[in-house]
């Protein structure tokens, strides 16, 4: 593992039908495997689904909380963002149109989804973000406060990119104890801003999961 690049050597994790109508990049959390999040698909995709998933170097994307100040997660995620790259791009090659692949993962899986797509703009089948909100661009000059954020300074989200009716999945619990309601409620209006169709689904409790009828929101962003 390169400190410079630390998922430059990435596994892809493929899965489904050849001739597949559509596709899924399944990105993992922290501490998981691509093989975790592959099984999502199984639970909530249409069967010609084929599914690109990229395994981060020590199971991880980043080491520390994706609220940590730019300078620390900068060049884990600008790693990571190369990963998800070559997972969408193992899916172009196998004749899939961009606009026909889905982005999606829980927790760091679901923050790097997020931050992919702002990052890379464009269509795209879907964006799903279970348990997870924007990393940002660098750190705001202006913080909300830190108590929102369980103690860490407020990002900035200056994305450059539009996404084009994209639609969104955010799910989360308000008070999930690595993921703050208010990155969710502040990346669904970051997103919304780009030109994507958020949906919202922010679930009263402190788990770090999803939540009543997330199963069937997911099924019904993955079959349209």
């Amino acid at each position: 593992m390169s400190r410079a690049d630390p998922h430059a050597d990435a596994q892809i994790l493929r899965a489904g039908p050849s001739g597949a109508a559509r596709g899924l990049v399944l990105i993992h959390g922290r501490g998981a495997q691509a093989s975790d999040i592959a099984g999502l698909a199984m639970q909530f995709a249409p069967a010609d689904t084929a599914v690109a998933a990229p395994q981060a170097a020590g199971s991880s994307w980043w080491p520390v909380s994706f609220l940590a100040p730019d300078a620390v997660l900068a060049p884990w995620v600008a790693s990571a963002i190369g990963a998800v790259d070559r997972a969408v791009e193992a899916l172009v090659k196998a004749g899939l149109p961009q606009e026909r692949v889905g982005l999606a993962g829980f927790s760091q899986g679901a923050c790097l989804a997020l931050e992919y797509a702002a990052r890379r703009g464009g269509r795209w089948h879907s964006v799903l973000a279970l348990s997870g909100g924007l990393v940002g661009t660098g750190d705001a000059s202006d913080p909300l406060e830190r108590d929102a954020l369980y103690g860490h300074r407020d990002k900035a989200f200056d994305y450059e990119k539009h996404l084009e009716d994209v639609p969104v999945l955010l799910a989360c619990h308000d008070r999930d104890p690595h993921i703050p309601a208010a990155r969710v409620r502040r990346s669904a209006e970051v997103l919304g801003a780009m030109g994507a169709g958020v949906t919202t689904r922010l679930h009263p409790g402190a788990q770090h999961g999803m939540g009543p009828g997330d199963d069937a929101a997911v099924r019904t962003l993955w079959q349209g």
